[in-house]
């Protein structure tokens, strides 16, 4: 920081205070995210609001945002409409999504709570999934984002299941569940979001609007998964002892509520599954299908009430 005030900074000294290199610094001015410094004799002098753009363009990078789009911000917020209601849009979208709070784990108790099973590799892979975090400068110590999702494992591992098995089940359910999460995101976009998204960046009360939206619509996606869950765990689970103990009903999706017939498929149907998964993977396929399928329609038949209700709204 140079003798002059305390608001003033080369270019290298503004780098220490934010963070940022040098070249980065230099690289933002070309693309005219940053204000032109001021010039005294052969020396640029930035001053504290350089320092506070490039805190708000490295908050808005930690946010996703690309750097094309954080110049439109920016701009727009120059030329004096505000980001205010961008950001608090932008806070409320990354705010948490669950009450869950995080906890601490050290190794020796992650090896208790697993029965003594020291297993480095699963260790490796809940860091890779993310059910386990490292803490910088404390190797036998983790944050556990969500302490209920350790537990289910915990149990599991109890109840015989191996780590590895876990793991993969894990790996396996968080693509299915980022489906339901992007098909989600895509009708509300579609069905309510879009009148927001037709002016870049959207108005503070455009944003403000949208962000309340974001507040009322937040518990959905997971209320809905969870009846859906339990209704086909009921149903399929019923099916799933009935076949280990000899009353095998056949082959197909579950009847409707209300409707006792079996629901039979076409032999060629069947014959077309088991070339596709092999034959001892047939059931699951068609369950896991008809599972799919339900959550689809279950998640179109919400988009088109919260599309009325909307209609409804702006009549209003």
């Amino acid at each position: 920081m140079t003798s002059r005030s305390a608001a003033e900074y080369r270019i290298e000294d503004l780098a220490h205070a934010s963070g940022a290199t040098v070249r980065t610094i230099r690289a933002y001015q070309d693309r005219g995210l940053l204000p032109t410094p001021e010039r005294r004799g052969r020396a640029n002098v930035y001053g504290d609001t350089h320092l506070a753009r490039l805190r708000q363009i490295a908050d808005l990078l930690d946010r996703g945002y690309t750097l094309a789009s954080i110049k439109e911000l920016l701009e727009a917020w120059d030329a004096g409409r505000g980001l205010g209601g961008v950001l608090g849009l932008v806070a409320e979208v990354h705010g948490p999504w669950t009450d869950e709070q995080a906890d601490r784990i050290t190794r020796d108790e992650l090896h208790r709570k697993f029965g003594s099973v020291q297993d480095d590799q699963a260790v490796v892979e809940a860091v890779e999934l993310g059910v386990l975090e490292p803490i910088p400068g404390r190797p036998d110590e983790f944050l556990v984002p969500s302490p209920q999702e350790l537990s289910v494992a915990v149990e599991l591992h109890g109840a015989g299941v191996p780590l590895t098995a876990i793991s993969g089940h894990l790996r396996e359910l968080r693509g299915q569940v980022e489906h339901i999460a992007c098909r989600f995101l895509e009708f509300t976009t579609e069905h309510v979001f879009a009148r927001y998204l037709g002016h870049r960046p959207p108005t503070d009360a455009d944003a403000a609007e949208a962000a309340e939206l974001v507040r009322r619509l937040r518990p959905l996606a997971q209320q809905t998964v969870d009846a859906e869950l339990a209704r086909a765990m009921r149903t399929f689970a019923t099916r799933h002892l009935q076949h280990h103990l000899g009353a095998d009903p056949p082959l197909g999706p579950a009847p409707s509520a209300g409707d006792s017939r079996p629901v039979l498929l076409a032999p060629d149907t069947i014959r077309a599954v088991e070339q596709l998964v092999g034959p001892q993977n047939v059931t699951a396929f068609v369950m896991a299908a008809t599972e799919r399928e339900l959550q689809a329609r279950t998640l179109d038949a919400l988009a088109t009430s919260h599309a009325k209700i909307s209609q409804v709204d702006q009549m209003d």
